[in-house]
């Protein structure tokens, strides 16, 4: 009994003494409980004290002793001015922090949430575990933590100093708007996200790299994913699920654009460092999207006030760019950026590989093989854009947009003839898009939100080209215009189900016009189309469920015609490692392009747009269905999604052909099946992927025989294998290959390779695209060095390069009469870029 006895006061002890050493008290009280114990007097302000907790130290340290502990445990400075006074004062000093995001609502840590230092340029993300850490961080510092889906949260440095919490939380309110969230954070790699939807999120400011690319290059970027490729590697000319390029509706903030590329499909047209997000919907498309019946590709630029003056320059082998965040008042802001070819400066070798890639197959090369003759070409382009930001108040902002293309190409061909007589003759090339956009945002209520948005694009293509052998000019001129209002209602029927309504109107003008001397020849053909929509849609996310259910009905007055699109997205969670996934939508559009001569334009860019009639020209329709699986377990994901896509109501004129059909007027359908699979593994240092795409891609047009053959885009396999790791958060190394099966192609036939039609020979083909050239095959690496030059300035450094092994792909192949013998063909091999470097120098502040 006395052992048990004893033993029992020896525990209450133990306990009595652990608990005393972990006793949490407020530090004002205990400055009460030393001054009494020490008889000594504080010196303090009372804010600099409130709402600080400490841990209460060993009750056996003296004064001194006790003073050093408060020093080391507070952010605050214990200082003795004599005997009798102490005083108490807050540290200029830096911290090391570390802190955890959490949802709110899920209580669930988040992954590669944006975590910055208000007007500063540091920042990072937040790592598998949701944590993220700063050292050397000054006390008064603010961090912006946000995170798509969620409301921002500014919270300041010295909440995360604390001895008893290692990573304090913050947890982030969900944007109820916002149902359609953000799946997987880290998607190849760093910025580039995945949506419930299926959607692709580019997120430019969090942007890391990828193989070959020295920039965020919006168009370049999302030939990474499966089912998206260019099968001449051409952003001009991007394939989606066995799509034409015309066939992607491509919206700069809500502005249709026509144009996609610089140096004629080389660079992206869009500069990036204004551009905040990128969306690019393969099927299921919002009901409030209509044309393009392959893609919707929806560029958007920062939409907030940042509050603080921000910019950058940079400079690489081919532009120069600048861009500037201005906030002019509290309420109102101003986003400037610009960019220029620099290469009418100097030239490089970046610059000669382009050049010569994008004018391989133009009159500006085939006149360069003249006898005795000079040629001299100067290529420039440009672009800028410009936001003006207002918020009335937080409930009603305003927005206004303006964006300019441009591409300048200036040729000029010399002939000496036999008595040294020199003719000197010009010829030109302009492509530009302008657009102008706007927009007004309402909070009516908690619940129900209005947009009242306006656009209007301008697209023009001219030509004026002089022939020096026929002493002929052919000038060509091919002109979009369109203008559009738009108004949406989102009713927040719970935080789990929304509902949206809406109206659009949209008047699309087309102009094409071609004049010739020698002989006199004028044709000029303008098309004006309205078009009247309603669309609704439903959106529900709760749990493990998540579906939009939506219908449009387009109205085209001059047709009397109208056309219902329902649209479908459901996405089932099985258990945490699968989900089921269904996709399908009907689109139509009216506005394609056609190839009516392939020198069309100095055989730079041959196509032009055209607007449907509904007789020769009809509608284009789509049909699509999608069915896939996800899984996803430890940082590893793999998803599996087969597809069936029928497009009604192409021409033969829009195709390109180069076969026995290529001047032939013809309408048909295309359809496209096949499976797309990706496989990503991603860490906080390192992401790989590994993505293929099987796919059937056939031409039906009843007139022709063969009325069923392959597509000129028929590819049937293509796979893609990069990895990407990150050193010491500041050195980013990426490598990559491509390997895809050969475009189609049509021989002439053998024995009988031309055919003579009115005292004109013309190449006599075989089979449609019954031949493929040899596979393509290309790998790509970049590497990025950030250093942080001072507390607001930052310095990148990238290098690439492309096609690293100097690979000698041939990426389209046609045929044409021999000029030295009639009865022959010369076989004409077009090739992609071979090793082709570029770095380029980015400072931001």
């Amino acid at each position: 009994m006395k052992g048990n006895f004893w033993l029992t006061c020896f525990c209450l002890v133990l306990v009595t003494v652990s608990f005393s050493q972990t006793e949490k008290l407020p530090l004002a009280d205990y400055i009460k409980t030393l001054q009494s114990e020490f008889n000594v007097k504080f010196s303090y302000a009372v804010e600099d004290v409130a709402n600080i907790i400490i841990t209460k130290p060993d009750t056996v340290l003296n004064l001194d002793d006790t003073l050093d502990y408060l020093n080391a445990n507070t952010l605050l400075n214990f200082k003795t001015i004599d005997q009798r006074y102490i005083t108490v004062s807050v540290l200029e000093k830096t911290i090391s922090i570390c802190g955890t995001v959490y949802s709110a609502t899920a209580n669930q840590s988040l992954l590669g949430a944006s975590v910055i230092i208000k007007g500063t340029t540091k920042g990072t993300t937040t790592n598998y575990n949701g944590q993220f850490q700063f050292s050397d961080l000054p006390l008064n510092a603010t961090l912006s933590i946000s995170y798509l889906g969620y409301e921002s949260q500014d919270v300041l440095a010295k909440y995360f100093f604390s001895d008893s919490e290692p990573c304090k939380p913050v947890r982030l309110i969900e944007n109820n708007e916002m149902l359609n969230e953000v799946l997987i954070t880290k998607y190849l790699t760093t910025g580039l996200q995945k949506l419930m939807d299926g959607s692709l999120l580019l997120n430019t400011d969090q942007f890391g790299i990828l193989p070959g690319l020295i920039a965020p290059d919006i168009l370049q970027s999302i030939q990474a994913l499966p089912g998206i490729e260019s099968v001449n590697e051409s952003i001009a000319n991007i394939n989606v699920r066995g799509g034409t390029n015309d066939q992607n509706l491509m919206l700069w903030d809500g502005i249709k654009m026509y144009h996609s590329g610089h140096f004629f499909g080389l660079i992206s047209a869009y500069n990036p460092n204004l551009t905040n997000k990128v969306v690019v919907t393969k099927n299921g498309t919002s009901s409030q999207y209509s044309d393009g019946v392959s893609s919707t590709i929806n560029m958007f630029t920062k939409d907030e006030l940042s509050h603080t003056i921000s910019g950058g320059a940079g400079i690489n082998l081919i532009s120069a760019d600048a861009f500037l965040e201005l906030p002019i008042t509290k309420k109102l802001e101003l986003h400037l950026s610009g960019r220029r070819s620099i290469t009418d400066v100097f030239t490089t070798p970046t610059y000669d590989n382009y050049f010569e890639r994008s004018f391989q197959d133009s009159d500006i090369n085939t006149n360069a093989s003249i006898t005795n003759s000079n040629t001299q070409s100067d290529f420039v382009f440009y672009d800028y854009s410009a936001k003006v930001l207002f918020d009335l108040n937080k409930n009603h902002k305003f927005r206004a947009n303006v964006i300019g293309i441009n591409n300048t190409l200036d040729y000029a061909e010399s002939i000496t003839d036999s008595e040294n007589t020199t003719t000197l003759k010009t010829s030109n090339l302009s492509q530009n898009n302008l657009g102008y956009g706007g927009n007004w945002q309402a909070q009516w209520t908690d619940k129900f939100s209005t947009i009242v948005a306006g656009s209007y694009s301008l697209y023009n293509v001219d030509a004026s080209d002089l022939r020096v052998q026929t002493d002929q000019r052919l000038t060509q001129a091919n002109e979009v215009l369109e203008t559009g209002v738009q108004l949406k209602t989102q009713w927040a029927i719970t935080s789990n189900l929304s509902f949206l309504n809406g109206y659009q109107f949209d008047e699309i003008g087309i102009l094409n016009e071609t004049t010739v001397t020698a002989p006199s020849y004028d044709r000029t053909k303008k098309d004006v189309l309205l078009n009247h929509a309603l669309f609704s849609e439903v959106e529900y996310n709760k749990n493990n469920t998540y579906f939009r259910i939506g219908v449009r009905a387009n109205y085209f007055q001059k047709f009397n015609q109208l056309l219902i699109e329902p649209r479908l997205n459901i996405r089932q969670k099985l258990n945490n490692q699968f989900a089921l996934k269904l996709e399908g939508e009907f689109k139509n559009q009216s506005a394609t392009q056609i190839v009516d001569f392939q020198d069309d334009f100095l055989g730079v860019e041959n196509r032009r747009w055209i607007l449907a009639d509904n007789e020769a020209i009809p509608i284009s329709k789509s049909k699509q269905a999608s069915f896939g699986v996800d899984f996803k377990q430890h940082n590893f994901s793999i998803d599996v999604t087969s597809f069936y896509k029928v497009v009604n109501g192409i021409t033969a004129r829009n195709q390109g052909f180069y076969n026995n059909f290529q001047y032939l007027n013809a309408t048909g359908n295309y359809t496209a099946k096949g499976l797309e699979f990706l496989a990503n593994k991603t860490a906080d240092n390192f992401s790989t992927w590994l993505s293929y795409t099987y796919s059937i891609n056939d031409y039906e047009f009843e007139s022709f025989t063969p009325s069923v053959f392959p597509n000129n885009v028929d590819i049937r396999h293509s796979v893609s294998l990069a990895f990407n790791y990150t050193v010491l958060d500041n050195l980013q190394l990426s490598l990559g290959g491509t390997w895809r099966s050969g475009q189609p192609y049509t021989k002439p036939l053998e024995d009988n390779q031309t055919i003579k039609i009115n005292n004109n020979y013309y190449v006599n083909y075989d089979q449609p695209n019954s031949h493929n050239v040899a596979p393509f095959f290309r790998i790509d690496t970049s590497v990025s060095y950030d250093i942080n030059l001072s507390e607001q300035t930052k310095l990148t450094l990238r290098a690439g390069v492309r096609n690293l092994t100097n690979q000698n792909n041939i990426i389209n192949r046609y045929f044409e009469v021999d000029p030295e013998d009639t009865n022959q063909t010369i076989e004409i091999n077009n090739k992609s870029l071979g090793l082709t470097p570029n770095v380029s120098l980015r400072v931001s502040f």
